[in-house]
């Protein structure tokens, strides 16, 4: 199987060229980087002058012949504006898998924009990454993810709150690497320790 996204129709070639990078940087970047390989979307249309819609996307990011990602939304707008952007503007879920073919994590949030020439990510309104492998759970309202911050591509400066499998962490700002590994909140503002058997679901 050629590395990239796959999903299930074929759209035409300059579409296609226009969603390489969008598609790899939305799915890949969180967790593993972009690559610019063949993306194909399905139910793309044009809604308007300037604005390129795609509905019920899937999109497979893999390397290797290995899925690594899988995002998941309603709905994809591409905006050509004076600087392009992407919004999904009802919701995205991204699944990361690791070598073994195992969700490891899920990012879900009610809103995602991509800023073309930025090459960023920004996410608002209940975001929340679950890492299954070690238990752990960011909430926050706001989250960027920046290619050029090598080591803490993802940050932000609004309310965090982290669940771990004994405590709940609240602070203001927060850095993480893509793979959610490695965090730092820059001001803890509080910390309860809670037996896992508390935990909600």
């Amino acid at each position: 199987m050629q590395d990239g996204f796959k999903s299930a129709s074929t759209i035409n070639m300059n579409l296609i060229k226009k969603y390489i990078h969008i598609a790899a940087c939305i799915t890949g970047c969180f967790f593993y980087g972009c690559e610019n390989n063949v993306t194909e979307v399905r139910k793309l249309n044009t809604k308007s002058l300037g604005v390129e819609e795609g509905k019920n996307i899937i999109l497979n990011y893999t390397v290797g012949g290995k899925i690594k990602t899988i995002l998941k939304a309603p709905l994809m707008l591409r905006i050509q504006d004076t600087t392009n952007f992407v919004e999904f503007p009802q919701t995205l879920t991204a699944d990361f898998y690791n070598d073994q073919g195992i969700v490891e994590s899920r990012l879900t949030a009610r809103y995602g924009k991509y800023a073309e020439m930025k090459a960023t990510v920004v996410l608002r309104d209940s975001v929340k990454v679950i890492n299954f492998l070690k238990g752990d759970t960011l909430y926050t309202d706001e989250l960027y993810w920046d290619r050029m911050r090598t080591g803490t591509e993802f940050y932000t400066e609004k309310k965090v709150r982290i669940r771990t499998k004994t405590q709940v962490i609240d602070g203001v700002g927060m850095e993480a690497s893509q793979d959610f590994r490695n965090h730092h909140i820059k001001k803890i503002t509080g910390t309860i320790a809670v037996p896992a058997s508390k935990f909600p679901g």
